[in-house]
């Protein structure tokens, strides 16, 4: 979606928005970590991100890179920016054929500082020499595909320190086609709200989005102010310094500070507030949560969907996928990235058959051995595996092997039973609670457009011992409410399902649309993810030293454990599921694993024969 739309829709309902600035780390792990939170924040409810351009275009591969991951698997409404120094035509081309096949609607085009080793800006031969320049070819080539943001300096800038000369050449480079202003940061808001007013005089319409600095420690709050020239209000000098040697203290301080700038703004009628995040989270949340502007359960983060969008090129009108990678969107859409079409009202009318494979980016466990270790320990017995799932549920943990993020809230009417299972052995990975037409704005349930209701299956995955595997079937079945799917490592898939299509346990309905069914249950989808989950469980292992008792511990349990799920397909059942579990619990829970005497089982792999009257499969292929 075009940032101005954005812009103008915050402006109409008088509803502030933000957005996040982030710039290319120098090192893969850097990326990764950066990644990482760009994740987290996109939990704070950003209308978007921008992704800056480094000098010259040195780190242009990389911006693009993350434009598209961004874009794709965050589903973060990103603008890209795009500056003229050190870029000829040709790679002008080719940044905006990427960000425009990532999905990218947005670009900030920018003339750029001076690379370090030169002094003076100077044009690029066949490249462009002003930002205006740079604006009209990418409308001329594109038309309107991109919307343009330009820059704005209220207290000029490196070069040009006329701020009248500087507005008329804002002008020029609206008139070329830009449609939205961001500023350089300041602190001084009595200076930017003049800015502004001297801009409308001249004819400057769209809208501007001020840049916002917040304060992380004394020392680069003095080193920002000082490289962009900006007025700092004796007022700040006064409050930051008698606590500059202590960042705590400054981070306190300067939120107290910047949000008061923040809602001077706000009240002006200036409906959006641009942060320069310097990839950091923490003070950017605060001045967020000191403004009241996070959501929370009165004012919770709306879901067009109950998953994540992708805003990928092909893929915004997506609104069907499995459930089975709700806990690991980023691998669904890796897996998923080459298709040519993506579901859209059914999940039989257009999805492709083939799931990406296993060796992709990002679709393995993440993390060295050292930090998953740190995390995870060194379990010696079944026992101290669910304790690490008992703790996750207990929001004391914040990410499983299967889970990349913390536990929803979705999940606490149901955490006691999921607790008591773990406690008996049974480790569950993903689970949803049965919900009976619950508002569309519920701060939980609540998904899709204002004044529909939303509907959910009890759903429950789980890993379970061979040893009870049989009993479980047998009780699934003798309940017609019930479906299974059960699949070891190797493929022996057992069913009661009546066929391989989908069946949805996930539905809304809302005013004026067809239903809904954005979450389903199906066979081809649920093996490709087999294998994804037993992988998972298997890099966790290798995690570990060949020969120690964790490794030879989580390779049995890969080995020879069963990957379950179960549909209550009467939705009036809230806890129709559990009783299933009834006095069966894990044998030897307690017991450390035993190296040297590996149970009968893990001797035996892809021989276990599995009691039932249900289909079966094996290696997905019936039998």
């Amino acid at each position: 979606m075009h940032i101005s739309k954005k812009l103008e829709r915050a402006e109409r309902e008088k509803k502030p928005m933000f957005s996040f600035e982030f710039f290319p780390p120098k090192t893969a792990q850097g990326v990764q970590n950066l990644y990482d939170r760009m994740d987290r924040m996109h939990g704070l409810g950003p209308g978007f991100i921008d992704v800056t351009w480094g000098a010259g275009g040195r780190l242009s591969e990389l911006t693009c890179e993350m434009v598209k991951v961004a874009q794709s698997v965050y589903g973060l409404e990103t603008c890209m920016h795009l500056t003229c120094t050190d870029m000829e035509k040709s790679k002008v081309d080719d940044a905006l054929k990427q960000a425009y096949n990532a999905g990218c609607t947005n670009i900030l085009a920018l003339r750029g500082d001076p690379p370090r080793e030169k002094e003076k800006w100077v044009a690029t031969e066949g490249g462009f020499r002003y930002a205006k320049d740079l604006v009209k070819y990418i409308k001329n080539s594109y038309g309107n595909h991109f919307d343009i943001g330009v820059a704005g300096y209220p207290e000029g800038c490196d070069d040009q320190d006329d701020p009248e000369l500087l507005i008329d050449h804002l002008k020029e480079k609206i008139d070329a086609g830009g449609t939205f202003i961001v500023t350089q940061m300041f602190y001084d808001v009595e200076i930017f709200l003049n800015w502004v007013e001297r801009c409308r005089a001249k004819g400057i319409n769209a809208p501007i989005i001020p840049g916002i600095m917040p304060i992380q420690t004394h020392a680069a709050f003095l080193r920002r102010a000082t490289w962009s020239g900006c007025n700092i209000p004796t007022k700040w000098t006064e409050a930051l310094d008698p606590v500059k040697n202590d960042d705590v203290a400054v981070r306190e301080v300067g939120k107290g500070l910047v949000a008061e700038l923040c809602q001077r703004i706000l009240d002006a009628g200036i409906m959006h507030l641009h942060f320069y995040t310097m990839n950091l989270a923490q003070a950017t949340r605060m001045v967020l949560e000191e403004l009241g502007l996070t959501p929370s359960m009165d004012t919770p983060l709306k879901q067009a969907l109950p998953w994540r969008q992708s805003l990928g090129l092909k893929r915004r009108d997506e609104n069907v996928r499995p459930i089975f990678w709700r806990n690991r969107n980023s691998s669904y859409v890796v897996r998923t990235q080459d298709w040519d079409e993506f579901p859209n009202g059914r999940w039989g009318d257009s999805r492709s058959p083939a799931f990406g494979e296993l060796d992709a980016y990002g679709i393995g466990l993440k993390g060295t051995n050292e930090q998953n270790i740190k995390l995870w320990g060194e379990p010696q017995s079944l026992k101290d595996i669910a304790n690490l799932f008992v703790r996750y549920l207990k929001n004391d943990l914040e990410t499983l092997p299967w889970s990349e993020s913390p536990i929803s809230s979705e999940a606490n009417i149901i955490s006691k039973d999921l607790i008591d299972l773990n406690g008996r052995g049974f480790l569950t990975i993903n689970s949803q609670p049965a919900v009976n037409g619950a508002k569309s704005s519920h701060p939980v349930y609540g998904w899709g457009p204002h004044g529909g209701y939303v509907y959910q299956k009890a759903y429950l995955e789980l890993l379970i011992s061979p040893e009870l595997i049989s009993e479980l079937i047998t009780r699934i079945e003798r309940n017609p409410e019930l479906t299974y799917y059960a699949v070891n490592k190797f493929g022996d898939l057992k069913t009661n399902t009546p066929g391989d299509g989908p069946n949805a346990v996930t539905w809304g309905v809302f005013p004026g649309k067809e239903i809904v069914q954005p979450t389903i249950v199906e066979t081809v989808s649920f093996l490709a993810w087999k294998d994804e989950a037993f992988r998972l469980g298997s890099d966790w292992a290798a995690c570990h030293l060949a020969s120690s008792p964790s490794r030879h511990l989580l390779e049995n349990v890969m080995e020879t454990w069963y990957l379950v799920n179960i549909v209550h397909n009467d939705f009036h059942e809230s806890h129709g599921i559990f009783p299933l579990f009834d006095g069966l619990v894990v044998r030897g829970l307690d017991e450390p694993f035993d190296v040297d005497g590996v149970s009968e089982l893990s001797s035996k792999i892809g021989e276990t024969k599995v009691n039932g009257t249900g289909r079966a499969h094996t290696n997905g292929i019936r039998s």
